[in-house]
């Protein structure tokens, strides 16, 4: 229980609207792939997304009525891109309203290959992709749902693979990673400190 010097160090944050505004959390920053149903391609930045377990499950938040949503219940399938901070100016325009046609005259400028084993396509030059299949979406976060996929096909560039003969700050000092800092900003990750685990920890 909390004392009364500890409540006061401490600012209580109104929880009648969403609390999310009032302080910065990291997040990845991705773009989500999907195939309009014309088969032209679709790109979308997530930063609500995570690895849901120690499998190969990926799921990223997303609105039932946008086109994202829309495309991988349809198609049951989407890509995830993960850029470079370099590539951030890039990742931004992807988020370009539709016209009134419905198009987002943007994502012809986009450099893109096609994915191997689902339909869809990644950025150039990110670092990290996937292939999902759709897994499962959970409906009941307020506007918002929850989509899960899992991971079919993964690659990476060759420079942000872990490997043994390189120590891992020296990697990313050498392949900073793109960081989302919610709400509105960003940065690029080139420094860390090894996680002081416990003797003896399990996953």
């Amino acid at each position: 229980m909390a004392t009364p010097d500890h409540d006061a160090k401490l600012v209580e944050i109104e929880t009648d609207r969403p609390v999310w505004e009032r302080f910065f959390t990291v997040a990845p920053l991705v773009l989500v792939g999907t195939v309009d149903a014309d088969g032209s391609l679709d790109l979308a930045p997530k930063h609500m997304v995570l690895p849901l377990g120690w499998d190969n499950y990926f799921g990223f938040v997303c609105a039932p009525d946008h086109s994202t949503c829309e495309n991988i219940e349809r198609t049951g399938e989407f890509t995830v891109s993960f850029p470079r901070p370099e590539q951030i100016l890039y990742t931004s325009l992807a988020a370009s309203p539709r016209s009134a046609e419905g198009e987002k005259p943007v994502l012809q400028s986009y450099s893109t290959f096609r994915a191997r084993h689902v339909e869809g396509a990644f950025i150039e030059d990110a670092y990290l992709y996937f292939e999902c299949r759709h897994f499962r979406t959970i409906d009941g976060f307020g506007p918002n749902c929850l989509i899960t996929g899992s991971i079919v096909a993964a690659y990476a560039s060759p420079d942000f693979l872990r490997v043994s003969e390189l120590d891992d700050q020296e990697l990313i000092n050498h392949s900073p990673l793109l960081v989302y800092l919610a709400p509105g900003r960003f940065a690029s990750v080139d420094r860390s400190n090894k996680f002081p685990f416990p003797v003896d920890m399990k996953k």
